[in-house]
């Protein structure tokens, strides 16, 4: 099993859960979070003031796959959140050594 761990822009995040459902991925967690990288923030005007914003609003989506999933739902979510921009994202991969479902008691793959 993997985890994909994706920061995306917060408007591609309907895109990206539509790729992936197309492959039969069920289960996501969204979390909004913030942060940068090579976009470094921008700056606004507010009441004729202007200031920093370092910090850029984003969301983390993360899913746990078979492993032979993994291929196929990076390049989904390439596909759905690219849009050629600065600030687009990053898809993370780690392993997962065991999933367990607290209702059931299952493990592993039968858990997720």
């Amino acid at each position: 099993m993997k985890k994909l761990e994706i920061i995306t822009r917060p408007f591609k995040v309907d895109e990206v859960k539509n790729a992936l459902t197309k492959l039969n991925i069920k289960g996501m967690t969204l979390t909004e979070v913030k942060g940068f990288g090579r976009q470094h923030g921008h700056k606004e005007v507010y009441r004729g003031a202007e200031y920093q914003v370092d910090f850029l609003s984003k969301v983390k989506m993360e899913i746990v796959i078979d492993d032979d999933l993994v291929e196929r739902a990076v390049e989904a979510v390439v596909q759905a959140a690219r849009t050629g921009k600065v600030g687009d994202g990053k898809i993370f991969v780690y392993p997962v050594e065991n999933a367990v479902r607290i209702r059931t008691g299952e493990t592993g793959d039968k858990a997720i």
